[in-house]
């Protein structure tokens, strides 16, 4: 019986590689409709509505707030999905998951999405900063050691 448990079990991870090229979908969605996935928890459309841009020009007063926003997705974290870059133009800013809670799939790249969420001001170590561009495929772009805004999600409505 050992030898075939054993025999299954390398016929599997035999069959099984992961591909550099492969989709993870680490987390179910909550919901979903024809046309969109939500992650997280359900999107509370109540929240006060902001553009990325609205977001951190406006720092100051909205750390610690909830709200809304529609945004585009930069790179994804390609070893789980467990956070992305929010774009809008130039402007760049990462993108966790409240508790590490959830993942989004890791070809959410390019989509626009809608994320409820609070941005916060954290101190990036280099040894983080290294991290995380790794995990995005060596993306550098705004993941400077320092202090830096962050959007802990809630939740992320992403398109089919």
């Amino acid at each position: 019986m050992k030898h075939l448990v054993f025999a299954v079990m390398s016929l599997l991870i035999a069959v099984s590689p992961v591909s550099a090229n492969e989709v993870l979908r680490l987390s179910d969605p909550v919901e979903s409709d024809p046309v969109s996935e939500t992650f997280g928890a359900s999107l509370e459309a109540s929240l006060p509505r902001l553009s990325l841009r609205e977001l951190i020009d406006g720092a100051e007063s909205n750390l610690g707030q909830n709200v809304l926003i529609e945004t585009k997705v930069g790179k994804v974290c390609q070893r789980k999905g467990c956070f992305f870059m929010a774009m809008d133009g130039s402007l760049a800013i990462r993108v966790s998951f409240r508790d590490y809670g959830f993942f989004v799939p890791t070809d959410s790249g390019g989509k626009m999405v809608m994320l409820s969420g609070e941005l916060i001001e954290r101190e990036l170590t280099e040894e983080q900063a290294a991290h995380f561009g790794a995990d995005m495929g060596g993306v550098k772009a705004a993941l400077a050691a320092g202090k830096v805004y962050e959007i802990v999600a809630d939740s992320v409505r992403i398109p089919i």
